[in-house]
């Protein structure tokens, strides 16, 4: 081999491993783009939510690990490194061959988190010019061989995959039970005389799960699309929403969640932190105006809601 076509191949390897790092990196880098993921896979593939989770951190888990691998020319025995890059990004192309034709070519497939937006045309488009390159890689580079390399390949590529269940661990879905420390929640402000977004429903009576957002609050935009995905999948379950902040981000917050399908009512700050605290967002399941227990974006599991609405 020519040393010119050496250095090409090296190169073609190290960006190849470089952009696989760099998706993997999107996806996980914060909380934030890391639930996002999660949700794009729930929400488009409409998989259960554990399937959603586990997927998550095994995806991102071995792009991580076939990136690193492909930047440093560890192909293992038979170049099965390639041919598992192969296989993966012809699974991302399946997925976002339905993802143009159920959604359309306007949406943003997830393939590098919230960092990049990228539409299902171009993502293929990316995927196509990368099966290219592996295939070209795997016909004439033979990558880094020596004692031992096949072994210190199968632990990289073990410990990259599993460590996103090191980095995010598997959230509890348990609601936090209040148990004897239940309290009656005071919903007066929502229907003060005049009001013209007073919740049509009586949220005293029955069982609600009544989440208080802040319009720019990052965390309480993810529990948003949360309950949004949670509605579309039941639309029976009793979500209500009350926000607070500026005017300016309520059509923003929209935009971001599509929570359009949840009702809601907003609240001035002080009213709105006299019920939620100073911690957000605060996710309330309310049975005839107690509150039996609390969750978070993280913890909130549809499974856990449905089995609490279905206890007398």
């Amino acid at each position: 081999m020519s040393i010119v076509r050496r250095i090409i191949l090296s190169l073609l390897s190290l960006a190849i491993g470089a952009l696989f790092l760099f998706s993997a990196f999107t996806k996980i880098y914060d909380l934030e783009s890391f639930e996002g993921f999660q949700y794009t896979i729930v929400e488009y593939v409409h998989v259960p939510w554990i399937l959603a989770t586990l997927g998550a951190r095994i995806l991102i888990g071995m792009e991580a690990a076939l990136g690193l691998l492909m930047a440093i020319q560890f192909y293992g025995r038979k170049k099965w490194i390639l041919k598992l890059a192969i296989f993966l990004l012809i699974i991302f192309s399946i997925y976002l061959v339905y993802l143009w034709a159920a959604v359309g070519n306007n949406v943003d497939c997830g393939c590098f988190g919230d960092y990049l937006k990228m539409s299902p045309a171009v993502s293929l488009l990316k995927n196509a010019a990368l099966l290219i390159g592996i295939y070209l890689l795997i016909r004439f580079c033979n990558g880094i061989k020596f004692k031992r390399q096949e072994w210190i390949t199968w632990i990289t590529f073990i410990g990259l995959t599993t460590a996103p269940f090191f980095i995010y661990p598997l959230p509890n879905t348990q609601p936090d039970w209040l148990n004897k420390d239940k309290y009656k929640i005071n919903l007066s402000s929502l229907y003060t005389p005049g009001k013209t977004d007073a919740p049509k429903e009586d949220l005293y009576k029955g069982k609600h799960v009544i989440a208080f957002f802040s319009l720019k609050c990052p965390h309480c935009r993810m529990a948003a699309k949360k309950m949004h995905i949670m509605k579309e999948k039941n639309p029976s379950l009793p979500f209500y929403m009350v926000v607070a902040g500026n005017d300016k981000y309520l059509a923003p917050f929209f935009e971001d969640t599509h929570a359009q399908n949840i009702p809601y009512t907003k609240l001035k700050s002080e009213e709105f932190t006299a019920i939620a605290g100073f911690s957000w967002p605060a996710i309330f399941l309310v049975n005839n105006g107690m509150v039996e227990a609390q969750t978070n974006y993280i913890n909130m599991n549809q499974a856990e809601i449905e089995d609490w609405l279905q206890k007398p």
